[in-house]
This record gives structure tokens, C-alpha cells and sequence, in this order.
């Protein structure tokens, strides 16, 4: 029914897709439990893998992070342990910052220690993170349909706006923050009733604004931008998009369904396999 569904959406909203990957997988590196999010440590030239180990939603202090080399090589197993549930990170101030259900873990990247946590009241299901190039951090919070920005170690509401329509990967380009919507009526498997898109909102003006020709396309997870290109992943459907302003979204390459929270290094993308415990890296042509 799922297949069916998104079978259908692509029809109607006019998708174009490609038989072949235009994506090529460089490696695949496995082992991991549950990898929700990878994030490239630009200054380390590595990359961090997040592991959720159990229910998305409990906290059983299960989750860890994993480091990786830029080859797929494991370069540590279990960097940080001491987390529930993490998902997306971001980098700031020689910090690592992980989302971590309603609360944000803090990580002192050079001892790999984890040194606080910043609670978020209100949250409820807090999933993707991004930096900006001032150094502001931003955490989506995917069922609340709100963005927190964190001020140092206190949160802040930045922007809550129905038309975020639950709101799971962000990444800050410039002066705005480009936002993948998973959709609007998620249900106990997380379905939908309305597939979600692609969005920006103006960091000044904290403006909502759908991406023209990216809506109603899919229940989108992760997002990157590398240069003139928007990526986003489909978790129900294992699909990696790109779409291009003026343009309808483009299926560049398929996985099983599990697709999370991309990184990218501005040449590859890293894409975190949730239901193969894996990471594969592609590189874009």
C-alpha cells in the first residue's frame, strides 16, 4: 500500500525519475546500530555517525556515536556513549551538539567527552540539527512542528509554523535554512496523510516558504545542499532526491527504506542505512 501510495503522489505531482542511479556508491560501511544521522567533522576530516539502539522515542541510555574515516573505515566504535536515542547533530565552537528526543547532548570534541545536556522545554520528538555560519545552532523538532535555536546552552523558539509540517532535516545555506518536511498526519507507523517537501525560512525574517515545484512529494528525512543542488532523502521509500530551483525533485538513487539523515562533505554524500545498520557514500555526478 506504501508503494502504492508513493507510486501515486509521483504521478501526480510529475517527479522525474531515472531507472539507473545518476548516484554511485563509493563504500559501504556496516556494524553500526540503528545509524540515524552522519555529520562530516570538516576540521577532523571524519565523519560522525549517530546510533540509536532501540525505540527512536526511549530514553534507555543506549544510543552512541561512531567515528568514521573518509575511506568507511571505523575509526571508533563507541566515541561517545552516555546518549538514549541520538539523531542529528551539528558542530559549533569545537562542540559536537546531538538531538537526543527532548533534550540536546553537548560533546567536547576534542577529548570526544560528553560534557552537558541542554534541556528543551516543550519539545517532543526533536530530530535534525544544522550550524549556521555565524555559529547559531538549530534543532527541528519533527511533532511539534517547531525549530529551536540554541542561544549558547539555552534554547530558544525560533520559528513553530504549520506549514513546517513536521519538519525533520534542516541544513543552514547562506541567509536561510533549507527544511525537509516528513508531511502533515503522521500516524502510529508514521505514515502519512499528506507527503511532506522542501522549505526555507529566512533566518532574519524567520519567514516559512515552500520551495516551488518541491511540494506533497514524499515523507522527506534528511536534507544537504551541495552547490546549486538540493538533496533529500525518503525514509519509507529508501529514495535520494535532488532538485534544483525552477525544477521538479529527481530520484538519483535508491536504497531499502531506511534512509535517514544525510551528511555531506560538499563532493560526497553520506547516507546513514538505519534498517542495514550501514553508511554508504556516494559521489554525485
Amino acid at each position: 500500500m506504501k508503494t502504492l501510495i508513493a507510486s501515486t503522489f509521483l504521478a501526480v505531482v510529475g517527479i522525474a525519475t531515472v531507472p539507473v542511479a545518476e548516484a554511485g556508491e563509493i563504500w559501504r560501511a556496516g556494524g553500526f546500530e540503528q545509524p540515524e544521522s552522519v555529520l562530516f567533522d570538516a576540521a577532523n576530516k571524519r565523519i560522525v555517525v549517530s546510533n540509536i539502539v532501540g525505540n527512536p522515542g526511549d530514553a534507555d541510555a543506549n544510543g552512541y556515536l561512531s567515528l568514521l574515516s573518509l575511506d568507511g573505515k571505523v575509526i571508533t566504535r563507541h566515541w561517545v556513549d552516555g546518549m538514549d536515542a541520538p539523531k542529528g547533530m551539528a558542530i559549533s565552537g569545537g562542540r559536537l551538539y546531538a538531538a537526543d528526543i527532548t533534550k540536546v547532548r553537548v560533546v567536547d570534541i576534542a577529548s570526544g567527552k560528553l560534557v552537558s545536556t541542554i534541556d528543551v522545554p516543550g519539545a517532543v520528538f526533536l530530530n535534525d540539527m544544522t550550524a549556521d555560519a555565524s555559529g547559531n545552532v538549530y534543532v527541528s523538532d519533527m511533532l511539534a512542528d517547531t525549530i529551536y535555536r540554541l542561544d549558547g546552552d539555552k534554547p530558544e523558539l525560533f520559528v513553530k509554523d504549520a506549514l513546517l509540517a513536521s519538519p525533520n532535516g534542516v541544513f543552514a545555506e547562506g541567509d536561510r535554512l533549507i527544511v525537509a518536511s516528513w508531511g502533515k498526519g503522521i500516524g502510529p507507523d508514521f505514515s502519512t496523510a499528506e507527503p511532506g517537501g522542501l522549505l526555507a525560512v529566512d533566518l532574519a525574517g524567520r519567514k516559512v516558504t515552500p520551495l516551488p515545484g518541491a511540494q506533497r512529494f514524499a515523507d522527506l528525512d534528511g536534507v544537504v545542499a551541495i552547490g546549486d543542488d538540493i538533496y533529500a532523502t525518503a525514509y519509507m521509500t529508501g529514495t535520494l532526491y535532488r532538485y534544483r530551483a525552477g525544477g521538479a525533485p529527481e530520484a538519483i538513487a535508491t536504497f531499502k527504506p531506511g534512509s535517514a539523515d544525510i551528511g555531506t562533505d560538499g563532493e560526497k554524500i553520506f547516507v546513514p542505512l538505519m534498517g542495514e545498520g550501514a553508511v554508504a557514500a556516494l559521489k554525485i555526478d
